[in-house]
């Protein structure tokens, strides 16, 4: 038994998320779909964790088993032209029996992207949230320093989600401004629900001079989610990297 191992880009505006569900468009579906078609087996693709519906990846990390004898280099380009133009395959690694995408895990970074031009984007509208309210980036800096290290997160997490813990550790985290984008970077042993959707809009708030970076040290401590920021659109997420 062959355990294959995928990095996966999509753009995730048509699907209703990664996770596999009854009538309604999913990625990992599709996936699975394509590998059934050019293996003739039924197998579970299982991924570094769930995307939700509208957020994208450029890469995510799934695995499956299989007794194909495909060679590992013609699996991307078989899968490819089995899914659709919005889901690529770019790479595929054969992988120890014991690797699970998910548990082996040790971190993930997640950019958002923020528009914060007047007009907003019409190329790239799906890609990021459009803030045409001139946010103060220096101030958003100094306000993202305090998410970095071990803390309980529990006002960055909507209701839902199936986490029993909130506690966890951002090991980087960082802006870069590319024209008039602003593209918040986060790296992490793992992120809540709506985890950094949640602190992109609390550095919004600080963008805005509506609270003070020093606020998020308080934010953090109340574990509040009422005083944290509000929870930004999903086209703007982006999962960019999985390490093991």
């Amino acid at each position: 038994m062959r355990n294959i191992k995928l990095i996966i880009e999509y753009d995730g505006k048509e699907f209703n998320g990664w996770q596999k569900q009854a009538n309604k468009l999913n990625i990992q579906g599709e996936i699975e779909n394509a590998i059934k078609e050019i293996t003739r087996e039924k197998t579970e693709l299982i991924a570094s964790g769930r995307t939700d519906a509208g957020v994208h990846a450029i890469g995510q990390v799934a695995n499956f088993k299989t007794n194909s004898k495909i060679p590992i280099e013609k699996i991307p380009i078989a899968l490819n032209t089995k899914l659709k133009k919005s889901i690529r395959i770019k790479d595929a690694t054969e992988v120890s029996e014991r690797f699970h995408s998910r548990y082996n895990c040790k971190k993930k970074t997640y950019c958002y992207t923020i528009n914060n031009s007047k007009y907003g984007s019409s190329i790239y509208r799906n890609m990021q949230c459009h803030i045409p309210e001139k946010l103060n980036v220096e101030k958003m800096k100094k306000a993202l320093k305090f998410f970095v290290g071990e803390h309980d997160f529990k006002a960055f997490k909507a209701s839902g989600g199936s986490t029993k813990g909130t506690i966890r550790t951002i090991y980087d985290a960082k802006i870069e401004i590319d024209k008039e984008n602003i593209h918040i970077y986060l790296t992490g042993n793992g992120f809540l629900y709506n985890m950094v959707r949640i602190i992109s809009g609390t550095l919004v708030d600080v963008g805005l001079e509506k609270i003070e970076p020093e606020y998020i040290e308080e934010i953090l401590l109340s574990k509040d989610r009422k005083k944290a920021g509000r929870t930004l659109p999903a086209q703007g997420l982006c999962l960019m990297k999985v390490e093991y």
